[in-house]
């Protein structure tokens, strides 16, 4: 399965199970993401994502976005896109 680094979670809201990803690539609504950080990593399919608590189905490199996700992210952790 091939990998491609597309930014690093910058902080996690815990009760919305929500991780804000600086992007360094694009990402849209459907992509399957790996979450990594030392040896916690775990695989999501991006369902929603808001910029400034506005939904979008798609960002592009340099920007925050928030993501919903179905495990706890740390701060620094990398995501990666896989194919």
């Amino acid at each position: 399965m091939a990998e491609k680094s597309i930014g690093k979670v910058i902080h996690y809201f815990d009760k919305a199970m929500v991780a804000v990803v600086k992007l360094t690539d694009d990402l849209s609504t459907g992509d399957s993401i790996k979450v990594k950080k030392g040896e916690t990593e775990f695989t999501d399919v991006v369902g929603s994502m808001q910029i400034d608590k506005k939904p979008v189905s798609s960002a592009k490199a340099g920007m925050e976005v928030a993501v919903k996700i179905s495990q706890v992210a740390r701060e620094g952790a990398e995501v990666f896109k896989t194919e």
